[in-house]
């Protein structure tokens, strides 16, 4: 191997989401070209509700369901499950999309995920 091409080998147990601090400590360089490519799902969320399986059972076309969140409210924008972001809906060339107007940090997503 080169010596940009070093294994590294390590006993300790490492979370999926986190660097080990003996590869790359503070100010080190991340290479991060290895999971540009990876795919995500990303899902926006304008509200959620509890109901029992009797009202979800009579519900049909034309049915209203109350959501937990007000008009005009941001919506929740998640990637795999965890929140990253608030927004608001767009239309964009007759498709919906979402301005981003609260983007979590990234020391505070990472901290949600351990």
């Amino acid at each position: 191997m080169s010596q940009s091409q070093e294994a590294f080998v390590t006993d300790e147990p490492v979370h999926p989401f986190e660097i080990p601090t003996t590869v790359a400590g503070e100010g080190a360089d991340v290479n991060l070209d290895l999971i540009l490519d990876v795919p995500v799902t990303l899902a926006m969320e304008v509200g959620r509700t509890r109901i029992s399986i009797r009202n979800l059972l009579q519900l049909n076309q034309g049915s209203v369901v109350e959501l937990d969140r007000a008009a005009g409210e941001p919506l929740d924008v998640f990637v795999n499950g965890t929140l990253v972001a608030h927004g608001e809906v767009v239309v964009i060339n007759e498709k919906f999309g979402i301005r981003l107007t609260d983007v979590i940090s990234p020391a505070e997503r990472v901290r949600k995920l351990r």
